[in-house]
């Protein structure tokens, strides 16, 4: 009986097929959708994904598929996605990358051969843009396939995933929505051991909307039956079956291989260990084909016919017959491209470790050699990642150095700035075992480490670019280098802020002490300004004078646009007028006008949030889209472009446009930006979210609020989130934790300088101290409030709503009516809202009935448009409360509570028993106690207590007006 190497029915399968397929069909209706296929090598997840794509090819739907390499971390960026855009150029032609072809040849490097990739305008490779303009122009490639027919794309063993690949994954899972798209991912369970980075990897995509997880399971019994009997063409015997699922615990690709090794009856004399299965059928091969397996093991799991020729050394006849006996023992399949594949990773790892290591070293070396000499034979774009592999593989130093930063060189071009760091720190590690690393390199060690802190620094990664900063200090001669020693210093000083370490002033102290003392020059001057544009959050006076003398320097050498982005941020941070705009409206000319994209994007930044601090809420947010348009141009939308998302959300906010504010930061949050630059955005987003009662909120806000256990934050980061923690214990009713975070907030030495921080932190505490009756809290804002200036609209309202909420009861009336009126001079509809409800209750225990439900009929109105339904319910209380029945002026219902009802009332505030006012009304105690049930009923509140204070404060012990 012959026995099949491979089963050709998929067993056991059906649940995770039909999952697969309601998420084909969510994303031809346009939905999110992304499955994550996990389980143990050999489980079936490659079986299933083949018949899901084949059904899926069948349904109308178009499959791309990718596959990652086996050099992991510091292997081929993009790999999978190169794989499958390979596919869609032999398919599409050049033309379906839209005059784009010079861009995606960073993933294809073959693009950048064709006539159209030269010819086409607007195409010209941006070495300077990062990887988001690419990940941008990927998406829409997948969106415009996917407008054609839904798109399956799947990218198989992402346990060997590069950063870069992950990377782009979480773009199009969260942040793209490119179309019809279906993205699968394959990963081994049994490879994420602690600290694999694919860990953290999967738990942010679960939190995604659309992603699903499924688990392949091993077989039962009953399935390893059935892969048996399609194996052996017959049913096995029980006992057959018994043994096999007893040794291989239902993995399907073991059941295989123990059904191809024994008895093909009675699958009987078993080999005993994994890998003694795994090559079992190797060595029944003849000696020349084993002998290519061990060859074909180094060069990985896939290879291609001419490479393996190449290092193998035979003749030609002899290598095919070699590959044929593989192929024919199912142990290598070919694919439609000529090049060959082990039929499975565990196949190929096995083989290769059965490797004697010199001949490891060998057959690596034989690699490396081949492809430097014929880079032709492994794909394009791939041979500067294949050499370093395949170098430091055969422990050639030397030549290991040199191909490791070659391959960081390819991987920066490529944006995968991650794999660009890992392999400049492979290299750092190489650098000391090979005695002339300095020749063979053209650069000294120091060097070498600076190159690897701007590749930290550009992936993101600044813990280890902290780290990597403290070697080159260690390293660092300043008395002979003081330029590279401040750059050091200015670098270190910018990481610890961005971290939350510390203000890094002390650091910045040295960058100008040493650059100060060194001869003029563009170096020098270059980093005067950055020194001065990272000393303007710490030290205006200070940055303004390192400016002043990086500005002489630069007009002496003829290099004043290198000042262009310094002298915006320090426009940026002064006090401002209206007339202040006009210096930063010709700081953007000149940028624009030098064709300085970057500049004219700061500009915008810092722009748009002047605008924002005037009250010119829809100015800022224009002028936020207009220099996001500009970032997305040059590729920077996801670098200094993002500050204008987070400005964008803030203008919208102010204006109510909250939908929009959220579809803003749900944007920046995708972007994931590093350290504290991130936190405008989350906090923006977390108080949007406690408005509404998201039922998010309480995470993002905790997220926000942990940025306070950071031992620095800049001080405009710093007061929002005092802001926040305020808001968020009062939404909870906390008063505990409301006055602990009201305490924290005035005691912040930073709040008398930042006006326009400062208010709304004043506001919050005042309205912690209103609630709380706390008087030394409200001594303290009053203080703090009658010395803060408030020159623009928001300050100037908070101002007023402060004094509300501090004013005596005879007084707090009128205070509100001009806070409310000074928020509608500022424009922003929550804080009018919040005022207006304010202004109800004082009209309320006024007896000014009308107010109230005029305050309350527009409290209501802003409420739905804005969806803050916390301040919408509480308004529908209070109208409940004072007995209004509709909305608008004059519509004053019945009274809530029944005469009695207040007579009983009027008691319980005067502090009597329910026996006593039984005894004043001449009614029984237990009449007494129904009526003092329902009043608390009635009103929404919990006790006699809260039923009396609020009796007091809206007015509700008053007779009742007698109408006409």
């Amino acid at each position: 009986m012959t026995v099949r190497a491979a089963s050709s029915v998929l067993v056991g399968r059906h649940r995770e097929l039909v999952t697969l397929h309601d998420a084909l069909s969510r994303a031809g209706r346009g939905e999110p959708a992304t499955v994550l296929v996990g389980g143990e090598a050999g489980v079936g997840k490659t079986r299933l994904l083949e018949d899901f794509a084949a059904g899926a090819t069948g349904a109308g739907a178009r499959v791309l598929v990718g596959q990652c390499l086996e050099l992991g971390e510091s292997g081929l960026p993009f790999a999978p996605f190169a794989a499958a855009l390979r596919a869609v150029l032999r398919a599409d032609g050049p033309e379906v990358f839209a005059g784009y072809e010079a861009e995606f040849a960073r993933l294809l490097p073959e693009l950048g051969r064709t006539p159209t990739a030269s010819t086409t305008s607007g195409a010209g490779p941006l070495t300077d843009a990062p990887r988001g303009y690419l990940f941008d122009l990927v998406a829409e490639l997948f969106q415009r396939l996917a407008d054609a027919r839904p798109l399956l794309l799947v990218i198989e063993d992402l346990h060997w995933a590069d950063r870069s690949t992950r990377d782009l994954i979480g773009f199009l899972v969260r942040a793209a929505r490119p179309g019809r798209l279906l993205l699968v991912c394959t990963y081994r369970t049994d490879e994420l051991q602690r600290g694999h980075p694919l860990r953290p990897f999967l738990a942010e995509l679960d939190r995604a909307r659309g992603v699903e997880r499924v688990e392949l399971g091993r077989l039962d019994r009953d399935g390893t039956g059935a892969i048996l009997a399609d194996l052996l063409g017959g049913e096995p015997s029980p006992r057959a079956v018994d043994d096999i699922h007893d040794r291989t615990q239902g993995n399907p690709f073991f059941i295989e291989e123990l059904a191809a090794a024994g008895d093909p009856l009675g699958c009987v004399a078993l080999p005993e260990t994994l890998r003694d299965l795994l090559l079992a059928r190797v060595d029944r091969l003849p000696e020349s084909a084993q002998r290519v397996l061990r060859i074909a093991a180094a060069g990985g799991t896939r290879f291609a016919h001419d490479l393996l020729a190449e290092v193998a050394g035979m003749p030609e006849a002899e290598l095919e017959d070699a590959l044929r006996a593989a192929v024919a023992a199912q142990l290598v399949v070919a694919d439609p491209d000529g090049d060959y594949e082990f039929r499975h990773a565990l196949v190929r790892e096995a083989v290769h470790d059965e490797l004697l290591p010199g001949e490891h070293a060998r057959l690596h070396a034989r690699f490396a050699a081949a492809i430097e000499a014929q880079p032709h034979l492994v794909v394009a774009g791939r041979a500067p990642a294949e050499i370093a592999h395949h170098w430091y593989a055969a422990h050639d130093h030397p030549r290991a150095l040199v191909a490791a930063r070659v391959a960081a060189c390819a991987a920066a071009d490529r944006y995968a700035y991650a794999e660009q760091r890992r392999l400049l720190e492979r290299a750092l590690e190489l650098w000391e075992l090979v005695p002339d690393a300095a020749d063979l390199l053209g650069m000294d060690h120091l060097a070498l480490l600076e190159e690897t802190l701007d590749a930290a620094v550009t992936a993101g990664d600044f813990s280890r670019a902290i780290t990597l900063t403290r070697a080159g200090l260690a390293e660092v001669d300043a008395d002979s280098a003081p330029l590279r020693a401040a750059r050091l210093f200015d670098q270190r000083g910018r990481l610890m802020a961005l971290l939350g370490k510390s203000d890094g002033r002390r650091e910045l102290d040295e960058a100008y002490r040493l650059a100060s003392a060194s001869p003029r020059g563009v170096e020098r001057v270059r980093l005067l300004a950055d020194i001065a544009t990272h000393l303007v959050k710490i030290d205006r006076e200070k940055a303004a004078q390192v400016a002043a003398e990086a500005t002489v320097d630069a007009e002496a050498i003829g290099e004043e646009l290198i000042l262009l982005p310094t002298r915006i941020a320090l426009l940026c941070h002064q006090e401002w007028q209206e007339h202040g705009l006009d210096e930063l409206d010709r700081a953007e000319a000149v940028a624009r006008a030098a064709g300085d994209t970057s500049a004219l994007v700061l500009a915008k930044v810092f722009q748009s949030d002047v605008l924002c601090e005037l009250g010119r809420y829809a100015e800022s947010a224009e002028a936020a889209e207009a220099g996001l348009a500009e970032a997305r141009r040059v590729g920077i939308s996801r670098s200094t472009g993002a500050y204008l998302l987070s400005n964008r959300a803030e203008a919208l906010i102010a204006l109510g446009r909250w939908d929009e504010a959220e579809t803003v930061c749900a944007e920046a949050a995708r972007i994931d930006l590093s350290g504290v630059t991130g936190l405008h955005w989350l906090q923006l987003g977390a108080g949007l979210r406690l408005a509404r009662a998201h039922p998010t909120a309480d995470e993002l806000v905790a997220r926000a609020l942990a940025f306070l256990g950071r031992p620095y934050l800049w001080p405009n980061h710093r007061l929002p989130l005092h802001e926040l923690g305020i808001e968020a214990a009062l939404a909870a009713d906390d008063t505990t934790e409301a006055v602990r975070a009201a305490r924290v907030a005035v005691a912040d030495q930073s709040l008398p300088q930042l006006p326009r921080e400062g208010w709304p932190v004043l506001s919050a505490v005042a309205r912690t101290a209103a609630r709380t009756g706390d008087r030394e809290l409200a001594a303290a804002v009053a203080a703090l409030a009658a010395d803060l200036p408030a020159r623009h609209p928001a300050p100037r309202a908070h101002r007023a709503q402060v004094g509300a909420l501090l004013a005596a009861d005879d007084e707090a009336l009128p205070a509100w009516r001009a806070a409310v009126l000074a928020w509608r001079a500022d424009g922003q509809p929550y804080p009018l809202g919040r005022a207006l409800l304010a202004l109800a209750e004082a009209a309320a225990a006024a007896g000014e009935r009308d107010e109230v439900s005029a305050a309350v009929t527009e409290v209501v109105e802003i409420a739905r448009r804005l969806g803050a339904t916390p301040l919408a319910e509480t308004a529908t209380t209070l109208a409940r409360r004072v007995g209004l029945r509709g909305a608008g002026p004059g519509a004053a219902g019945p009274d809530l509570l029944t005469s009695r009802e207040r007579e009983v009332l009027r008691l319980v505030a005067e502090g009597h028993s329910n026996s006593r006012i039984a005894e004043q009304l001449f009614i029984s105690p237990k009449t007494a106690s129904v009526h003092v049930s329902r009043i608390i009923a009635k009103l929404d509140v919990t006790n006699r207590g809260e039923a009396a204070a609020l009796a007091h404060r809206l007015g509700l012990l008053a007779e009742p007006a007698v109408t006409a």
